[in-house]
């Protein structure tokens, strides 16, 4: 797929813990007969993390359960949503899996940063943060 061979190097940096990510990273195997697109960009994510304590991420970083105010820069939507695991998802309240193209493209970013990123349909988005809320 196209938008998977997106060169590292255009990407904004992410952190995340070692913790998070191997919980992430078992949960994509998990579901990668089921959702195979979807966990192959997670672990793709994943795999360039910088892996840091979780009380030395960078501030505004999006962690799971995170309240995440962001920018769809192609169509101007603005949303807040919450990223859960897949079985807290509820997309009308505004809980989205991390096992979501949007929620694979979020997960690690921090406020500020934009990325360039499918959705479902295989359209590319640019995913803007603009601030992040920590879980609790």
């Amino acid at each position: 797929m196209e938008n998977l061979a997106i060169a590292a190097a255009e990407r904004p940096a992410i952190y995340m813990s070692a913790a998070e990510c191997d919980a992430l990273f078992a949960l994509a195997l998990s579901a990668e007969r089921s959702q195979p697109m979807v966990c192959a960009m997670l672990m793709a994510e994943l795999d360039r993390a910088e892996l840091r304590d979780a009380d030395a991420l960078p501030d505004q970083t999006v962690v799971m359960n995170a309240f995440i105010d962001f920018v769809d820069e192609r169509t101007g939507a603005r949303r807040i949503v919450q990223l859960v695991y897949p079985h807290d998802a509820d997309i009308a309240n505004g809980r989205v899996s991390i096992l979501t193209p949007v929620g694979a493209g979020l997960i690690g970013m921090t406020a500020g940063c934009s990325i360039r990123w499918p959705d479902r349909s295989g359209e590319d988005r640019i995913l803007r943060i603009i601030s992040v809320t920590p879980p609790g």
